[in-house]
């Protein structure tokens, strides 16, 4: 490793590496327009491809099995994409209703504040939310949906050509490393690793959504699929995904139905989080691809600076790809091992005693 070398100029290559690092994330940042489709669409590809290869296997001719893995996507993502417009056509006609409750609520804790002594008039106003204020933080929220939305639809036009290409990366990857199979073999060993935790990630999150759909329907909420798909998609963010996933169920249920079915809504989000986040995550994805909660705070946070919302969401598996990719650079493996949860020789010990 990089590390071991114990050259006089190690500190000029560790600046120059400071360096390199810099002017990468100036670039990422500079183009986040051509870039966040493309991601998308990559993402999207690799875990498509699995389909396209099991339909190439049985003869199926190449532009039908491309055809036919772009329609399946088209499909879920056509569904998922209507399911949200519809919801979000419906929320911001109910935004200003919404905000009414709110200021109504925010007074009746106001008043219960000052019944007990806390002193809310000398640090809060009375007014403290502002249905003018409320209507524009969630219209600004729709927005950026919306414009999610509109980039997953740039990314799935993306995804056909890559699929189209997908059949002749081998011959490419032969034709650059020739006889040294090494590379060739790290290339696929990457594809398959992300492959698999994308598959595993999507059938958790979508788990967690329906469960958190079921709850919401349970209490007696509006847009509960609204609330199931928020669930799935920050169920992609580990940790902090699903506590906030849970906030606009709970400020819904507070408005709607009062303080007992708020806390329905946040034991029932508690120990969905609790029984899937806690256990079934981690028995089933296991430590491999496990990364550090302090890494996993910091990469939502620089891929956000970076990429606005949308790197937000993306930036675990952003960072998983960026780890197993590491894995297999050996002059590169020790920032992988920075990454992980665990040290190599403490996962090496559990599995034996395990």
């Amino acid at each position: 490793m990089i590390l071991d070398q114990t050259d006089e100029h190690r500190g000029t290559r560790i600046l120059l590496m400071l360096v390199c690092f810099v002017i990468v994330v100036t670039g990422l940042k500079a183009a986040a327009g051509v870039l966040i489709p493309f991601v998308l669409a990559l993402f999207l590809a690799i875990a498509s491809m699995p389909v396209m290869f099991a339909l190439r296997r049985r003869r199926v001719w190449g532009p039908l099995a491309i055809a036919l893995t772009v329609l399946l996507n088209a499909l879920v993502l056509g569904g998922v994409v209507m399911l949200a417009t519809n919801s979000l056509g419906n929320l911001s006609e109910k935004v200003p209703q919404y905000a009414v409750l709110a200021q109504a609520l925010g007074r009746k804790w106001f008043y219960v504040l000052e019944a007990r002594g806390f002193p809310a008039s000398t640090l809060l106003g009375v007014d403290l939310i502002e249905p003018g204020r409320v209507v524009a933080f969630t219209r600004g929220a729709l927005q950026a949906v919306a414009s999610l939305l509109s980039q997953v639809f740039v990314a799935s036009l993306v995804m056909i050509f890559v699929l189209a290409e997908a059949t002749v990366f081998p011959p490419k990857f032969e034709a650059i490393w020739g006889r040294n199979r090494q590379g060739q073999f790290r290339v696929t060993d990457i594809v398959k690793e992300v492959q698999t935790y994308l598959g595993l990630k999507f059938i958790i999150s979508l788990v967690t959504g329906v469960c958190a759909t079921a709850l919401c329907l349970l209490t007696g909420l509006d847009f509960v699929v609204l609330l199931g798909l928020i669930a799935f998609a920050l169920n992609f963010i580990p940790t902090i995904g699903s506590i906030l996933a849970s906030v606009p169920a709970i400020l819904l249920a507070l408005m709607l139905h009062g303080e007992g079915t708020a806390l329905v809504v946040a034991l029932g989000y508690f120990g969905i989080n609790t029984v899937i986040g806690n256990i079934v995550d981690p028995y089933v994805m296991g430590r491999r691809l496990g990364l550090s909660t302090l890494v996993v705070v910091l990469s939502m946070v620089f891929w956000g600076w970076v990429w606005g919302p949308v790197g937000a969401l993306l930036s675990v598996p952003l960072t998983v790809v960026t780890k197993i990719t590491l894995q297999n650079v050996p002059d590169l493996s020790w920032i992988a091992v920075l990454l992980d949860k665990v040290p190599p020789q403490a996962r090496v010990g559990s599995e034996g005693t395990g």
